[in-house]
Parts: C-alpha cells; sequence; structure tokens
C-alpha cells in the first residue's frame, strides 16, 4: 500500500495559518495573529454555579493571543536548498530566543517549532512597538533595511541633547502607548535608556539581532512591578547571529542607528541615550572595542553615501 503524498505534505501549523488573521508580511515571512492556542471549549456550565463561572473566567484571562510566523516557500531556490534552510532559520530562530530568554533577556516564549510546514509560534506580547510610541505610524509591512546608508552623528553636546526628552509636540495626537506612559511618568529619555540596557543584555549573551529596528522592539507594561511599570521586550529573531568580533555588535547598533535616523528623524538625539545606557550595561572594558568599531562603521557608510 503506498503512502499519500499528501502525507508528506502535512503540517500542524496548517490549522493555525488557516484561522489566523496576516498583520504583516515581508520578503521572508508571513506573519499571523490567533486570539488563542486553542479554540474555545463549547461546554455548558449552569449559570448557578459560582465555582463554574470563576473556572471559567480564569481560563479566558490565561488564554493569550499567539503569533505564528510563517517562511513560505522560495520558488526561485531548489526545494530541497529551501526546505533545508528554512529548517536551519527557524532552528536558529528558537535557539536565539531561548538562549536569550535563559539570560534574563525580555523575549516572547517559543510555542512550537514546525520545520517541515515553516512556522514558529510564539507568544504575543501585548503592548506598542516604539515605532508607535514615538512616533513613526503604525505597524505596516515588515521592514527590511536597504543599502542606502544613512548619516547619524550622535556626538552632540549637553546643550543640544535637552531638547524635550518629554517628547511633548514631537510624538503624533492619539498615541495611546505614548500617552499610557506619561501617566506612568515615563519620558522619551527614560525609553531610550531602557532600550540601551535591554540592548546590552541581548548583546551579553553573544546574540546579535540582525534586524534591530524600532518596530522590532516592544513596550509591555508591567502593572504588578511598582519601580518597573513597563518592559522592553525584544521580537523577529529571524535574522539573527552569534557575534565573533566586536565590529558584528557594532553593525548592530549601527542598523538601529540608521532606523531611529529615517524613520524618527525628530529623535535622533535621543539616541545618545540609547548608547549611553548600552555602555553603562556592558561596562567599559567591552565597550571600548565596540566603541571604536562603530566610529568605524559609521565613516564606511558615510563614504558610500558620498561614493554611491
Amino acid at each position: 500500500m503506498s503512502t499519500p503524498a499528501s502525507y508528506y505534505s502535512y503540517s500542524p501549523s496548517k490549522y493555525y495559518l488557516e484561522r489566523g488573521e496576516l498583520i504583516k508580511q515581508g520578503a521572508e515571512a508571513k506573519v499571523f495573529a490567533l486570539s488563542s492556542l486553542f479554540p474555545t471549549p463549547r461546554i455548558y456550565n449552569p449559570s448557578s454555579s459560582p465555582s463554574s463561572s470563576s473556572s471559567s473566567s480564569t481560563s479566558s484571562s490565561s488564554n493569550k493571543g499567539v503569533i505564528v510566523k510563517y517562511r513560505f516557500p522560495k520558488r526561485y531556490r531548489h526545494p530541497s536548498l529551501d526546505a533545508s534552510l528554512t529548517a536551519s532559520r527557524l532552528t536558529f530562530e528558537a535557539r536565539s530566543l531561548a538562549r536569550a530568554a535563559r539570560y534574563g533577556v525580555t523575549v516572547p516564549r517559543v510555542l512550537w517549532v514546525d520545520e517541515k510546514g515553516g512556522c514558529i509560534g510564539l507568544e504575543k506580547v501585548q503592548g506598542w512597538s516604539v515605532r508607535e510610541v514615538l512616533g513613526g505610524g503604525a505597524e505596516g509591512e515588515m521592514e527590511y533595511q536597504d543599502e542606502e546608508e544613512i548619516e547619524l552623528d550622535i556626538d552632540t553636546n549637553d546643550d543640544e541633547r535637552d531638547v524635550d526628552v518629554q517628547g511633548e509636540g514631537e510624538v503624533e495626537e492619539g498615541n495611546e502607548g505614548w500617552d499610557k506612559l506619561k501617566q506612568l511618568g515615563v519620558g522619551r529619555d527614560h525609553l531610550m535608556r531602557s532600550i540601551g540596557s535591554a540592548l546590552a543584555k541581548l548583546h551579553l549573551t553573544t546574540i546579535i539581532h540582525g534586524d534591530l529596528t524600532t518596530s522590532n522592539m516592544m513596550i509591555r507594561l508591567t502593572p504588578d512591578n511598582k519601580s518597573h511599570p513597563y518592559e522592553i521586550v525584544l521580537i523577529d529573531f529571524g535574522l539573527s547571529s552569534t557575534a565573533q568580533f566586536p565590529e558584528n555588535y557594532a553593525v548592530d547598533l549601527y542598523v538601529l542607528e540608521r532606523a531611529f535616523a529615517s524613520t524618527h528623524p525628530r529623535s535622533e538625539k535621543l539616541y545618545a541615550g540609547v548608547l549611553e545606557a548600552y555602555a553603562k550595561g556592558l561596562g567599559e572594558k567591552k565597550w571600548k572595542p565596540i566603541e571604536t568599531k562603530l566610529k568605524e562603521v559609521r565613516k564606511r557608510g558615510r563614504k558610500r553615501d558620498m561614493t554611491g
């Protein structure tokens, strides 16, 4: 008896892809969102039973959302090569997330990895992206950096940096995330320091993100923690890798620097706060060689701008 071809193409993630809502799409992957990992059970609970209603509310409160990242097949690659590359990238992304979490970096929890189906299931982070909070617009397509280098000089003096650190007048009206942070007494300078600390913690694990943009950083409120009312959650580790040299970390920082310059031109000067907190988190001994390489990377970028 022969095995049907559909047996080999079956993917357990197909269930979620069919029921999920497409929220982002890029050149490498599609991202779907679901309200729950499991469907809502259809069980009759008598209204007269208080214990039933309490257990039902507890169950619904713990039923968090799910993100499914689907690396779809690339027609321009040989099927075997494409399957191999997809499996290796998914595996490395999951390992990077697990390693980062193990060392205290705040990242989404990995729920499952489906190598054959090209999917990875992740915890849905409730909150706002840094891009939204800084007034860069709502989330649209997944961002991919182009080849154009953008000059950004953060070596400014303190007078120049002391400009609207609370962000009032620069952030778009009706920004829910920014309104929430202001209610908690959080300013943009504090937000920048939090970003720098989160990046330092990530780089101390020898992991580089590979695609640091303000869209790949989420702000999640932590109401139970009065000393830290919010946290920075790093997401989308699809291009992550292990660093071996200071230049690897410097390039990671420069990618974020370019993202600030292009997406948030009015917050360029505050990026100095990111590096300040980053340097403090790493320590002077580790920061110095990275700082030197970052200056070299900037020079190469500027030269590339002039020569095209």
